[in-house]
Order: C-alpha cells, then sequence, then structure tokens
C-alpha cells in the first residue's frame, strides 16, 4: 500500500487539517442550500448547487493526487491537460488540414508532463512557448493548406498554452526541491494552490450574490460585479495568510501570493468565458454531466497554477 498511498502524510497533521476543512465546507455548503432549498422552493439555487457539485469532484481529484504516489499525481494532472485541451480544441472550429498538427500538439502533452516529472526546470519552461511554437507553424506549412492558417496557428498554440503549459506547473510543484524547514513540500503547495483558487471563486460568487450592484465586465460575464470581486479577492488573501504554513512564505509574502493568485484566478475564469460567449456556448464540454467540462472546471487554475509557481520559485527556490 505504501507504494500507492502516501502513507508517509498521516504523519503530516497541517496537510489532514486542511483537506478536513475542504470537506468541511463542502459538506456544510451542500446541507446548507439543501434546506435553503426546502425552505424556500423558489429560491433560485442552481449555478450555486452546481458549483458545489463540480467542486466535490475537483477537490476529490487534487486532494487524491497529494495522498496518492506522486507518480500517480503527475498522470492525473496529465490527464486534465489532454481532457481540456481536447475540450477547447474539439470547439474552436479547426481545419481539416490542421489534424496532423493536433497530433503533434497531443504528443506535446506526456513531453512536458515527463520534463515536470523529472524537474527540468529548463526545457520545461520552453517547450511549448519556444519549441512548439515554432514546430507547429512549420507542420501546418508543410500540408500545403494556407487558407486561414493564421487562425489555425494562433489557435493552436493558445490552445497548448492554456490547457497544457499552464495546468503543467501543478504537476511540477511536486518536482521541487525539498527545503531546510519546510515539510510539505510539493503536496502542500498544490494543496494550497488548488485551495486558494477554488476558494477564491466561491468567495467571489458568493459576494457577488449577497452585495453585487455594479458590473465589471457586463458583456462577457454578466454575473461578474465588483463587489463579488473584491470581496473574493479580500477574503482570498485573508484565508491565504492563515495557510501559509503549506508553503515555505513568511507573512507578507503569503498575503502577496495570495492577492496574485486570487487576480490570476479571476483572469482565468473570465477569458474563458469570454471564448464561450464568441462561439456561442455555455461550456466547454459535458464530460461533468450537468456541470460542464474540464476546461469550465480548471479555467481558473490555468492562470493562477503558473502565476504561483513562478512567484513561489522566485522567492522560495
Amino acid at each position: 500500500m505504501d507504494k500507492i498511498f502516501r502513507t508517509d502524510i498521516i504523519h503530516k497533521s497541517q496537510l489532514l487539517i486542511v483537506v478536513a476543512l475542504i470537506f468541511a465546507i463542502l459538506v456544510f455548503a451542500t446541507l446548507l442550500f439543501f434546506i435553503i432549498g426546502k425552505i424556500n422552493p423558489n429560491a433560485k439555487l442552481n449555478e450555486v448547487k452546481a458549483r458545489t457539485k463540480s467542486w466535490w469532484v475537483m477537490a476529490t481529484v487534487f486532494i487524491g493526487a497529494t495522498l496518492v504516489n506522486t507518480n500517480i499525481s503527475y498522470v492525473a494532472i496529465a490527464f486534465l491537460s489532454f481532457a481540456a485541451f481536447r475540450e477547447l480544441y474539439s470547439i474552436l472550429g479547426f481545419r481539416e488540414s490542421d489534424r496532423r498538427a493536433i497530433f503533434w500538439a497531443f504528443v506535446s502533452i506526456p513531453v512536458q508532463y515527463y520534463l515536470a516529472f523529472i524537474g527540468w526546470y529548463g526545457a520545461f519552461i520552453i517547450f511549448i512557448p519556444v519549441v512548439m511554437f515554432l514546430l507547429l507553424p512549420l507542420r501546418l506549412v508543410l500540408k500545403g493548406d494556407t487558407q486561414g492558417i493564421i487562425k489555425s496557428m494562433s489557435m493552436l498554440q493558445w490552445t497548448l498554452m492554456l490547457t497544457v503549459f499552464g495546468i503543467s506547473h501543478m504537476a511540477y510543484l511536486l518536482s521541487l526541491p525539498k527545503l531546510n524547514g519546510f515539510e510539505n513540500g510539493g503536496r502542500g503547495l498544490l494543496l494550497f494552490l488548488v485551495f486558494i483558487t477554488e476558494i477564491n471563486d466561491v468567495m467571489q460568487f458568493t459576494w457577488g450574490k449577497l452585495l453585487g450592484r455594479h458590473k465589471i465586465i457586463p458583456k462577457i460575464s454578466p454575473n461578474k460585479t465588483w463587489e463579488g470581486f473584491i470581496g473574493g479577492i479580500i477574503c482570498t488573501t485573508i484565508i491565504g495568510y492563515f495557510l501559509r504554513f503549506l508553503t515555505p512564505l513568511n507573512n507578507y509574502q503569503a498575503l502577496l501570493v495570495s492577492f496574485i493568485v486570487a487576480i490570476a484566478g479571476f483572469v482565468g475564469d473570465v477569458v474563458m468565458s469570454s471564448i464561450k460567449r464568441d462561439i456561442g456556448l455555455k461550456d466547454t464540454g459535458s464530460i461533468i454531466p450537468g456541470h460542464g467540462g474540464i476546461l469550465d472546471r480548471i479555467d481558473s487554475l490555468a492562470y493562477a497554477a503558473p502565476a504561483f509557481f513562478h512567484l513561489v520559485y522566485y522567492i522560495a527556490y
């Protein structure tokens, strides 16, 4: 069993406290909305219930990544990238002649995650932004179809950056070297990132529902308000401060990183909303029945993960 589950985590009481806290929040939210629905059947709770159910799924996935053998964690996160990439390219309207280039984009996923697995930072950080940026257009050119080629080049590279490069930073967290006095390591960093990003989503949604009056970008996401945005960032920053024991950051660094992660998560959310609005879709997929696709659930993480990784890497490593 030790080869599959991280039994040493049993001794990491701090990690277990956070895991228990996450599930306690989910249980509380589920019961609360159930009771409100019984008291007031006309209450508009469909959206918040859908969010809560989807985060049950995502919390289980990411917390599982902290409990299982690290090798399995890399595979699990890589699968999220694969599913998100497949969802996004399938709705963007690529040409028939782009199939070979898309195949090589898929091949780049295990390569990127292998580089994260072995901890080769130099290659990891340039493989997709530089190597694939140069190679994929060449593959498109060799096909000989120049009609719409600029659009295909742009969409393919951007899809890789968002769904593979961005998400793969979560896997690289697990490969960061140990630091003296910081026992939680990559698992603690991954748990911190996921919890902060998702609590930011919940807090912005909650404050927006309670106090939201002024729309922030009504043409892109009509439900987003300044009150929800500001309230979410303040709450997320404070929560990040109290969870700093999961990171090697000091008090001020934890506040700064939590603040930036909250903003990055918001940006990832609205960027994906703009894409879906342009295409005319509500969700990017239906892999989570009734709650959208994988990318609908991890759009915030696609932006927050690289921001968090590079801040922590610069400050602590």
